[in-house]
């Protein structure tokens, strides 16, 4: 079960904030879903993601935790500003005034690539509403302006709008030159960051204002902004992801109390790509948090 929960982001965007578990009251047991004071997680996606991406994983931690995924502006049913702002320092903010909004604080923020970079972000500048990290397949360094380049190639080079879900599924994964060999599961994940329109499938999100978000991170190193987050951090990369083993490590040293996790025959979207072991890798991690 998710239910939806409004919040309101900086300049007053509209942000769409899911729960998943079952409300329970005080004092429930497992059995009898999430007791809400239990330990908050807030999950953060990836650019072009969604919450509805994080579903298994928040799934299984409101088993123990208040898990709520965000819809970060620009995506899912979040609001979508024409002319607002895709700053580093908007999306920090969102997830700041979700956590006060939604009484999750002090939270575990788990975040995606982009969701990641908020969440140790946030961590930096609130340590009071963050007691726990989890950094995924993100890179600290600056990725340099031919990256903004290829990504603006590559949105061009979309065969929009799509006939129908399936052919979503066969370009993004396999057609799509990006695709070094057939990956469903990436034809899932951009499935379901698609809307059908009338004359087709086209994405929830405007490609435009993704480039925009994206070039916040794309010219900067954020190096230190990790050095500052004081709460236990752990991170996670994909043997095959974006994130190299010697730049995660070295971020794992930067970090005053961080940790690493790596995750065998998994890209980017390491979470969706295997669930299971991405759980393994986080679960313990969690457990060490919700023992202190």
């Amino acid at each position: 079960m998710a239910r939806r929960i409004d919040v309101t982001g900086a300049d007053g965007v509209r942000l769409a904030a899911w729960e998943f578990g079952d409300p329970a009251k005080a004092g429930a047991g497992p059995e009898e879903g999430t007791a809400p004071d239990a330990p908050g997680v807030l999950l953060l996606h990836g650019l072009m993601g969604r919450a509805s991406h994080w579903a298994s994983t928040a799934r299984r931690l409101s088993a123990r935790h208040r898990a709520v995924a965000l819809d970060q502006r620009g995506h899912g049913r979040s609001e979508k500003p024409p002319e607002g702002a895709f700053t580093r320092d908007a999306y920090v903010d969102d997830a700041e005034a979700a956590l006060e909004q939604l009484g999750l604080g002090p939270a575990v923020l788990i975040g995606h690539a982009m969701g990641a970079l908020t969440a140790w972000q946030l961590a930096a500048k609130r340590p009071d509403l963050v007691r726990g990290l989890v950094i995924c397949d993100m890179r600290a360094s600056a990725l340099g302006g031919a990256s903004q380049r290829e990504w603006a190639e590559w949105f061009a080079s979309w065969p929009v709008p799509f006939a129908a879900l399936a052919d979503v599924r066969k370009w993004f994964g396999e057609d799509d030159p990006w695709v070094e060999r057939p990956n469903p599961a990436r034809g899932e994940f951009y499935a379901e960051v698609m809307a059908e329109s009338p004359d087709g499938w086209r994405p929830v999100f405007d490609p435009d204002q993704m480039l925009r978000s994206r070039e916040t991170w794309v010219y900067d190193a954020h190096w230190e902004e990790l050095a500052q987050v004081r709460c236990p951090a752990l991170v996670v990369r994909g043997l095959d992801g974006e994130l190299g083993r010697a730049e995660a490590q070295e971020m794992v040293r930067v970090l005053p109390r961080g940790q690493y996790a790596e995750v065998s025959d998994a890209g980017h979207l390491v979470h969706y790509d295997q669930p299971e072991a991405w759980l393994a890798a986080i679960e313990p991690f969690l457990d060490s948090l919700d023992a202190e």
